[in-house]
């Protein structure tokens, strides 16, 4: 429901914004099929693991091979503190994703096998927008026109799927649905717009500190205990951040 939210931002967007540049297409039709995939895995990670743990495995591998990617296919070159602040920063996600979780709750090979391959779809569908924005005219254009996309992707496959309760869901959750689609739009947005700026794999990095900030929103809001493990994951992320602004 957030992806076809999305989609309608880049829907209202579109019109002002004009068509893709036909160099964009290829990149655009490969994000959609990663983005489809990684929802995917996320999802059957989750049937499989903790939330809390599932989601920060996910995302904490990502950065390192998009770095890896950056450097060996798209031969981008980066700081050796960019290197070792990305290498922090994962350190601290990896943290908070094995020893972060409560400690009755341990990922089990399936949860870690398709966590894993969220990963892969991530570092998939980053590099490509990275280089998507850098095809287009306009990485706002590419940004609107692959929000549109995504959502009708998204919408198609839970047709073809015939979940029985996807109509129920509309009506029930169609409010935290809307605002979720509205900052996840932006957020991306802004990735995107930032990758055509900076090396992919310092956006890709940065992004996923936002692992931190769900950490902070854990303990100060939902008030669930902050442990020795999730304090020494944060600060490594910090840490991590802190050491790529030194590059």
């Amino acid at each position: 429901m957030i992806s076809m939210f999305s989609g309608m931002v880049g829907a209202i967007a579109i019109p002002w914004l004009g068509l893709p540049d036909a160099r964009a297409l290829p990149w655009l039709a490969l994000s959609v099929f990663f983005h489809t995939g990684y929802r995917w895995f996320l999802a059957r990670a989750y049937t499989w693991g903790d939330l809390g743990q599932v989601y920060p495995l996910a995302r904490g591998t990502a950065p390192l091979l998009v770095a890896l990617i950056g450097i060996w296919v798209l031969d981008e070159t980066l700081h050796p503190l960019t290197l070792l602040g990305i290498a922090i920063l994962s350190a601290g996600i990896m943290v908070m994703a094995f020893r972060g979780g409560r400690p009755a709750v341990h990922l089990g090979a399936h949860a870690v096998l398709f966590a894993l391959s969220t990963s892969a779809f991530i570092a998939a569908y980053t590099v490509v927008d990275g280089l998507g924005g850098r095809a287009s005219a306009s990485p706002h254009i590419y940004a609107a026109w692959l929000l549109f996309l995504d959502g009708i992707a998204i919408f198609l496959v839970l047709l073809a799927a015939r979940v029985p309760e996807l109509a129920t869901s509309l009506k029930r959750f169609w409010k935290p649905a809307f605002f979720g689609g509205l900052m996840s739009a932006a957020a991306y947005w802004i990735a995107i717009w930032a990758m055509t700026k900076a090396p992919i794999a310092l956006v890709a990095a940065v992004r996923e500190s936002s692992i931190l900030f769900a950490a902070l929103i854990s303990v100060f809001i939902l008030r669930e205990p902050l442990s020795v493990w999730r304090s020494v994951a944060a600060t490594l992320i910090l840490l991590g951040l802190i050491v790529m602004r030194l590059a």
